[in-house]
């Protein structure tokens, strides 16, 4: 499945947040969001895109925004992640891929000559309408606050 256009609506959804609550694109209408797709908790790209975004938690809420973090890891290590970091925002648990499915980012990914599949580090800003405002697939983890305000 490609990526959702700019312009198009965006895909519904619903999975476990890390506290096992079910949230989907319906809870976040009438709001701009920025959903997020990550390949795993506790690794260095990954920490740093999600202290990135929990450093500048203000800037987005005062711009109107949520923030949704999504990536195949269970609700367990959602949870400690979040504590670990202190995360503001909740993440999604999609051990089924479901979601990354969707949005076009589970792919073929290669490391050391070796295949796998993988969610591919990807940003989507959906807009109040639920519509996609912008995607973001060359994510700087660091300074990724600046590629989204």
């Amino acid at each position: 499945m490609s990526l959702p256009a700019v312009g198009q609506k965006a895909p519904d959804f619903s999975a476990l947040n890390q506290d096992g609550k079910t949230l989907s694109l319906a809870d976040f209408k009438g709001k701009k969001l920025v959903l997020y797709f990550y390949p795993k908790d506790d690794t260095p790209g990954c920490t740093a895109e999600a202290c990135n975004l929990r450093d500048h938690h203000q800037r987005f809420l005062n711009d109107g925004y949520a923030i949704l973090g999504v990536s195949p890891d269970d609700v367990k290590k959602h949870k400690k992640f979040i504590e670990k970091y202190e995360l503001p925002f909740d993440l999604l648990a999609d051990t089924e891929q479901a979601v990354a499915n969707d949005y076009g980012v589970w792919v073929e990914k290669s490391m050391y000559g070796r295949t796998y599949m993988g969610v591919a580090r990807t940003t989507f800003i959906i807009d109040a309408d639920g519509l996609i405002a912008s995607v973001i697939e060359k994510v700087d983890t660091k300074n990724h606050t600046e590629q989204i305000l």
